[in-house]
């Protein structure tokens, strides 16, 4: 009963989405407040609707309803619930809903804190968040269905992807949702504004939070992908370039410049046309990760399904709204005629140039992701791009930005000094070559990647430093310090936000450069060298899991003869799904991580070991989760709400027309 509840619930959402639509759009272009005014309502039940039928799903999951098919598919009684819970969205069906409830909720957030909002202007952006409802519910119900009964239910189920029973995913997809959905809110308010014929400074300072929210959100997904990728996949890396991670990685370049660009628009009415093109092709590469992730025309570890019809059906999505927004953006090309004007040597340029960086680095990813299918189609070629491609054509990008940074955020609005701007970050720039130069002497037959890494690390991190201390003043160093306490939190934000990303260039430079890696066959009681550590194989066992066989080593890693580490590597099997997994055994340090996997045993009665020394491993996600930090200190910034209320209360004294 609680199954049909949230099947008709979903049908219910549908409606009210296509009333959510219909409504608002012909009470804006009416100017009727009544009609306008079913757009708050009508998103909080399309809201709470989906909601009911998401919560039905889980209920489902929770009790082992078997009768459900989507249960059978990815449930077991014998598995733990934390994972009962996550394979509600570990399925395409099951996320496309997960979707389907965050587009919601974004669009649920406009009608509770659009209010100071012009009210065509926030029935039109809740019009069209509603219209990409109807679009995915519609995909949903027709091809996607996550509410299919079995005639005749089983006794038990096949079991989620083993790959996905672990904690990392069992948060990682809902993150990376709330970011990619969340670009769904910077699309609404760009084609509404396109509709009104008015983009300005109000406006780029209501798209800004909620494209800095989808970027925190992105970030933390992607990182938390990163880390399951890292401990998970056994391959000794954090990132692989693979075609869903790209999928999740160009919104985040496309968001991040969004982002930058909204200043400009903010601050002095600038690069209009280049802001709603980059709201648009944010939102627009988050549907093409969709296509990616469900129609299987590209394989990846991460795909959710290989299904052309559902691909076709999604491609048909991404015509629609990417295509029909730049439609429209090409005949309202004239109202978005910028206004302020800057000299080529100050903060807009700065920022121009910092968008181009992310945009063309976006447009380079995205070309190494589909070239093995255009290969195919076109050629006839059966390509592979990998890590080499992506390293060598990406880093370049990341160096310019990397320098452009600090410079950058020193420069005055309209008309900089470039010779001020680098004197005051001179000594910076000093420190960070001296360090850059002390690495590549210490370092022996290694890669330049290592010491520039570091250097441009500092440069950045030094850069937010000076940039938020050159905000305090002149006076004593007392004054200074109090002033700043009091700085702003977007400033704060800004400066730990570029600081976060300094350290996240140190840690990958580093883990690309200064890695340790051994395979060898070892024999148990053998021990072998990894860099200034001994290993030993000490024992393997086969052990019984809740839901799987594993074959577990234990390996004991020593310094100088103390005992470092005692580690438990594994190979597992889960018999229902019948598919084996890596575990890795990482002893987590503030420096070095020490990485070891087992693989299976050879003919001479050894064992296949990887061994890893990953270098300031943990410093990467330290890096993340700060950026993502700053991200929030900038969102909570006080001045979001008092702007967004003057302009509201500015928009209501003005005379009608």
């Amino acid at each position: 009963m609680i199954v049909e509840l949230g099947h008709f619930a979903l049908i219910l959402a549908l409606a009210v989405a296509l009333v959510q639509v219909i409504l608002p759009l012909w009470g804006a272009q009416t100017r009727n407040a009544a009609l306008m005014a079913v757009a708050e309502p009508a998103a909080v039940i399309q809201f709470v609707l989906v909601l009911a039928s998401f919560a039905a799903l889980t209920y489902a999951f929770v009790v082992s309803d078997f009768s459900l098919r989507l249960v059978v598919l990815n449930s077991h009684t014998l598995k733990p619930m934390l994972y009962k819970v996550s394979g509600v969205w570990g399925n395409h069906e099951g996320s496309l809903l997960l979707w389907v409830l965050i587009l919601a909720l974004f669009g649920a957030c406009a009608a509770w804190f659009g209010g100071n909002l012009p009210p065509t202007l926030r029935a039109r952006v809740i019009a069209i968040q509603g219209m990409i409802g109807v679009a995915f519910l519609l995909f949903m119900l027709l091809t996607s269905n996550p509410f299919l009964r079995l005639e005749v239910p089983p006794l038990n189920g096949e079991d989620l992807n083993p790959l996905l029973q672990d904690p990392g995913l069992a948060f990682h997809p809902p993150f990376l949702y709330l970011g990619y959905v969340g670009l769904s809110m910077a699309f609404s308010f760009a084609v509404a504004a396109l509709i009104e014929g008015r983009v300005d400074a109000a406006w780029a300072r209501w798209v800004r939070p909620w494209t800095l929210a989808a970027w925190i959100f992105l970030t933390i997904g992607i990182g938390l992908g990163s880390w399951w990728a890292y401990y998970e996949l056994g391959w000794g890396g954090f990132w692989f370039w693979d075609p869903v991670e790209n999928a999740s990685f160009m919104p985040w370049l496309l968001a991040a410049a969004l982002l930058h660009s909204a200043i400009v628009v903010e601050k002095r009415e600038s690069l209009k046309a280049w802001t709603i093109l980059l709201a648009i092709m944010a939102f627009g590469f988050s549907l093409i990760g969709t296509f990616i992730v469900r129609s299987g025309v590209i394989t990846s570890v991460h795909s959710f399904a290989n299904d052309p019809e559902r691909g076709v059906f999604i491609l048909a999505i991404l015509a629609f709204f990417t295509g029909g927004a730049l439609v429209l953006f090409a005949l309202r090309a004239g109202v978005l005629e910028a206004k302020g004007v800057f000299a080529m040597i100050s903060r807009e340029s700065a920022l121009v140039a910092n968008n181009l960086l992310l945009s063309v680095s976006a447009f380079v990813v995205f070309i190494g992701t589909i070239w093995p299918l255009v290969a195919e189609l076109f050629f006839d070629r059966k390509l592979s791009v990998g890590e080499p491609f992506f390293n060598a054509a990406f880093s370049p990008f990341v160096v310019g930005l990397a320098l452009l940074l600090p410079i950058g955020s020193m420069m005055p609005w309209k008309r900089g000094d470039l010779r001020r701007s680098l004197r005051l970050m001179l000594p910076a720039f000093v420190l960070a070559v001296a360090v850059g130069l002390l690495v590549w002497a210490m370092q022996t037959q290694k890669s330049t990647l290592g010491p520039i890494g570091v250097m441009l690390s500092i440069w950045v991190i030094l850069g937010a430093a000076v940039d938020l201390w050159t905000r305090t003043g002149r006076d004593g160093l007392g004054v200074r310090l109090s002033r700043l306490t009091r700085l702003p939190r977007a400033d704060w934000g800004k400066a730990v936000a570029h600081a976060g990303l300094g350290i996240t260039i140190f840690a990958v430079s580093a883990m690309l450069s200064w890695k340790t890696e051994d395979i060898r066959v070892v024999d148990i009681g053998a021990s072998y060298p990894l860099g200034r550590y001994e290993v030993t194989l000490a024992n393997v066992e086969q052990v019984q899991g809740p839901n799987y066989f594993s074959t577990m080593a234990t390996m004991e890693v020593r310094s100088n003869g103390a005992l470092v580490a005692t580690l438990t590597p594994e190979k597992r099997t889960y018999p229902v799904a019948a598919m084996p997994t890596t575990e890795a055994a990482i002893d987590y340090g503030l420096w070095r991580d020490i990485y070891l996997v087992i693989g299976d045993q050879q003919a001479n009665g050894g064992w296949a070991v990887r061994s890893y020394i990953e270098p300031f491993a943990n410093w990467l996600w330290a890096g993340i989760l700060i950026m993502a930090f700053g991200g929030g200190l900038s969102l909570s910034d006080r001045r979001y709400r008092v702007a967004a209320g003057a302009a509201r209360r500015a928009a209501a004294m003005a005379p009608a027309e």
